[in-house]
């Protein structure tokens, strides 16, 4: 049985992609996924917020920065450096221990150190870039326009700056997010993920303070997820990752039967530890064998939404079929 794909221009022995988190921040836990037969990695995001801690830290403890003087720069830039050294030795150690392609991963504000880390990924041997675009439209002087001009010059930009395939991971946060998605496929990226997971707050009603929620996905965050993929993945010039809300090997089929190219998890692989990426390929493989099917190109797609379908008629039919019972 065949569940080798092609994403990204990279060849993967398995869609099962192990998503950027934690558990792929340093190389045992790689070496274990990989073990356990993920397709691919994509490694713990480099934060510039944690960057810019760093260097406040580190710039604070002996002394406030009015004393350091011109030498100031130099010294956080030297902070910069060391903070970012041991990622990119984790990228250099993974690709030396590991057959499986190496998906770096960055997550910045400013549009200069999207240019500075994602060279640096390139340098230190990464097989491509994944963007996560986490650019929320949380504030009432941004547009959509404004949003959406933003992802299009970090892209055409990064694009003429790196070689290796550039991926995007985003959020569903977009007035737009079906037309949008298509023109970021346009742009020449090699592919999209879809949806990352925004930080969730909650109230703590005794102390009387905002504090964060559970990080972990839940299994009904997988519908959205699921109903976008079936919508986009055959209106895109791109490759197309699922993630959010896997929970076991039926949804990965479900994700696949709806036109992803792979799917990445993170949370279930919390919940069950590494090793559940054995069991999710076993569940996937074992779907194959019951409906007859030796590749995954066979069913791939099969129920997504056609090039010319209109995705509002079908939501509708979907609607009629569950409340009026119209078959």
């Amino acid at each position: 049985m065949n569940t080798n794909i092609e994403y990204l221009g990279l060849k993967l022995k398995s869609p099962l992609i192990a998503g950027s988190c934690g558990l792929t921040a340093n190389t045992d836990n790689l070496c274990r996924l990989e073990e356990a037969g993920a397709g691919a990695v994509v490694l713990k995001s480099i934060f510039e917020e944690q960057i810019i801690y760093d260097i406040k830290r580190n710039t604070h403890v002996y002394a406030p920065v009015g004393n350091y003087g011109d030498s100031y720069e130099y010294i956080a830039q030297h902070v910069a450096d060391d903070s970012v050294s041991k990622h990119f030795a984790l990228i250099r150690e993974a690709k030396k221990r590991l057959s499986i392609p190496v998906i770096g991963s960055i997550n910045c504000f400013s549009y200069e150190n999207w240019l500075t880390y994602a060279r640096q990924f390139q340098d230190a041997g990464c097989d491509a870039l994944e963007l996560n675009m986490a650019i929320m439209p949380f504030e009432t002087s941004l547009s959509t326009d404004d949003v959406e001009r933003t992802f299009s010059n970090i892209i055409q930009s990064l694009k003429k700056s790196i070689d290796i395939p550039i991926s995007i991971k985003v959020g569903h946060y977009f007035t737009d997010l079906a037309k949008f998605m298509q023109q970021l496929s346009w742009t020449g990226i090699q592919g999209i993920t879809m949806f990352n997971k925004s930080l969730q707050i909650d109230v703590d009603i005794e102390e009387l303070k905002l504090c964060n929620a559970d990080s972990l996905t839940y299994p009904g965050e997988l519908y959205n997820t699921l109903r976008w993929t079936a919508i986009l993945s055959k209106k895109l010039r791109c490759d197309l990752c699922a993630t959010t809300g896997v929970t076991d090997g039926n949804d990965v089929v479900k994700l696949l039967l709806a036109g992803a190219t792979a799917v990445q998890v993170a949370s279930c692989l919390y919940r069950n530890g590494l090793d559940y990426m054995k069991t999710l390929n076993s569940q996937l493989q074992q779907w194959m064998e019951r409906k007859g099917y030796e590749s995954i190109d066979q069913f791939k797609g099969k129920l997504s939404m056609r090039p010319n379908d209109k995705a509002s008629m079908l939501m509708r039919t979907q609607f009629m079929n569950y409340f009026a019972e119209i078959k």
